[in-house]
């Protein structure tokens, strides 16, 4: 279930994508040990995009929103952040700033997020999982 939206400039081709969501998918994984993980892909011409007040201004700076349940392990956070960024750093090389890469991590609790027409807090397979993953 935990969800990676990356907001990136054009211009990377299949290969470099697919070993990039390949890298991806592995990090979380090994972070989360759930599984549906999905990597969202948008894409912008350097024209569309402004830094401070001016387009097309400097490469773009790739921006990415990991939409996961709550973990409570720094260390697990940090080893994961470290392989997302080094993974986006790899597939953008030469492309975008990959250097000022900015991930946002929103944590939820399961009371906060539902699928499947119920509450996650209201699943004993997904509540089982994420006390393991947090406990």
């Amino acid at each position: 279930m935990p969800q990676l939206l990356i907001e990136a400039p054009i211009g990377i081709g299949d290969a470099a994508k697919q070993a990039m969501v390949t890298d991806l998918t592995a990090a979380i994984d090994a972070a989360y040990h759930i599984p549906d993980i999905r990597i969202w892909l948008r894409e912008y011409a350097p024209e569309n995009v402004a830094h401070d007040g001016r387009l097309n201004a400097e490469p773009i700076k790739p921006l990415l929103f990991l939409e996961a349940p709550e973990l409570a392990d720094l260390d697990v956070k940090r080893t994961m952040t470290e392989k997302i960024l080094a993974a986006i750093s790899d597939a953008y090389d030469g492309l975008a700033n990959t250097k000022e890469t900015l991930l946002l991590m929103n944590h939820y609790p399961l009371e906060n997020a539902g699928w499947g027409g119920k509450l996650h807090s209201d699943n004993p397979e997904i509540v089982q999982a994420v006390a393991q993953l947090n406990g």
